[in-house]
């Protein structure tokens, strides 16, 4: 096995520092959920995407907003609706009087930070209009490969209780989000503190980032994905990572388990929760700290254990605890 050259103790403090700031520059618009941001900001570093799922009012909109406030790169926001057409996404040619040609319009997603808000409620078509950009990179529009500005990420929201006129994510989209990060409600203090910021002199419930202020421009970003890229990991904290999601597929209860992908993603979200505390090699403890918001939306449960109220959560955690960790 190749391992990546060693990443220099300064460029993993600098990359550290950067990241930190981000969590707090969010952390001054978001209050309360310290989890969320930084789960967030680890799939920054590991340069994957993210479905955001939590009730309506939580903040999963102004999550997004201040993480593009924090970046400085550009945003975008799309609103997924039942007519949304897939060229409303990606752009579209069209003809041009004036050269008498085609020309290519460039759809919002050519972006470095996009917002799918309420994602579930587009159809299958307009969805798919995503894979080909969340995997590749790239949009092809009337047979023209179009790179995305780098770096790009997709951070997708959808809401748990309402499940009138949507239309569930299809697995093959749902494995291309390198995290599922839940949103709950906030603690009694932080949610006083919540009202409290909302409502003192701003007219309106609109969303405030302007406390937010960039701390990364999108090279700063790039620096970040490369120096989480080639953290160390020793090959027993590797095999430990496959193995969680090996057992994962046979786990009682377990009806469709998660793929070679889901490996792949938990060792790259491990390296960005380890990058993120400053550390300049990965131990079990950040395998297990990133294993339910990169395994939770890739188990489906059998029949029964729905019917008894269990979630995907509640299978991880007898998960973590019957499959032993290495010694680091």
């Amino acid at each position: 096995m190749n391992e990546p050259d060693a990443v220099p103790a300064a460029e993993i403090a600098v990359a550290a520092r950067h990241l930190q700031a981000l969590e707090g520059a969010v952390a001054l618009a978001l209050v309360g959920q310290p989890r969320v941001i930084r789960e967030s900001v680890v799939a920054l570093a590991a340069a994957g995407h993210v479905l955001l799922e939590g009730v309506p009012g939580v903040g999963k909109t102004l999550l997004v907003r201040s993480l593009a406030a924090a970046l400085g790169g550009s945003f975008a926001r799309i609103q997924f609706t039942p007519d949304l057409m897939p060229s409303d996404v990606t752009g579209h040619a069209l003809f041009d009087l004036k050269t008498e040609g085609f020309r290519i319009r460039r759809g919002p997603i050519f972006c470095n930070l996009l917002l799918g808000d309420e994602i579930n409620r587009a159809p299958a078509k307009t969805q798919s209009a995503l894979l080909e950009a969340m995997q590749e990179q790239q949009v092809t529009i009337e047979g023209r490969a179009l790179p995305l500005p780098a770096p790009f990420l997709v951070y997708a929201t959808q809401n748990p209780i309402e499940q009138e006129g949507t239309y569930p994510l299809p697995q093959a989209q749902l494995d291309r989000f390198l995290l599922k990060v839940f949103i709950d409600y906030p603690g009694a203090e932080e949610e006083l503190a919540v009202v409290r910021q909302i409502t003192s002199g701003q007219i309106g419930d609109r969303l405030d980032t302007s406390r937010v202020t960039p701390v990364l421009t999108p090279t700063d970003v790039l620096a970040v994905q490369g120096a989480a890229a080639t953290l160390r990991m020793d090959d027993s904290v590797l095999a430990y990572a496959v193995r969680l999601v090996r057992a994962a597929r046979d786990w009682q209860g377990v009806e469709t388990g998660p793929g070679p992908r889901a490996a792949i993603a938990l060792v790259r979200a491990a390296r960005g929760h380890a990058l993120v505390e400053g550390n300049a090699y990965v131990t079990p403890d950040d395998v297990k700290a990133m294993a339910p918001a990169v395994l939770r939306h890739r188990l489906k449960l059998s029949a029964d254990l729905e019917i008894e109220g269990y979630r995907p959560d509640d299978v991880l955690v007898d998960l973590l605890a019957g499959v032993p960790a290495p010694r680091s």
